[in-house]
């Protein structure tokens, strides 16, 4: 007999700022160290999703038609997108040096 399982979706634990924030940067980390920008994509999808799509596009001053197509898994969203993503976030993309040694 096998057990009965339900898809993960961390959309369900983004309730707070802080958690949004901490699950961008695990995304943003994951994505560097496997080369994936996907990882990405996929975040800022989930975390769209958290916050409703339709209102996620009027922060980030996009069509909510673009935002689905940018966010979506074929999605390659542009630099200007992830940029006002984030800032409709609250949050901002930042340098951080990498370590040689690690």
């Amino acid at each position: 007999m096998s057990e009965a399982t339900i898809p993960f979706d961390p959309a369900r634990y983004l309730n707070s700022p802080e958690a949004v924030e901490e699950y961008l940067i695990a995304a943003f980390e994951e994505a560097a160290e496997f080369g994936d920008p996907r990882l990405i994509t996929n975040a800022l999808g989930v975390v769209a999703r958290t916050k409703g799509m339709t209102q996620m596009a009027r922060d980030a001053d996009l069509s909510r038609t673009a935002l689905y197509r940018a966010l979506s898994e074929e999605g390659r969203p542009e630099l200007s997108t992830i940029f006002k993503v984030m800032q409709a976030l609250g949050l901002r993309l930042a340098p951080v040096r990498v370590d040689s040694a690690a």
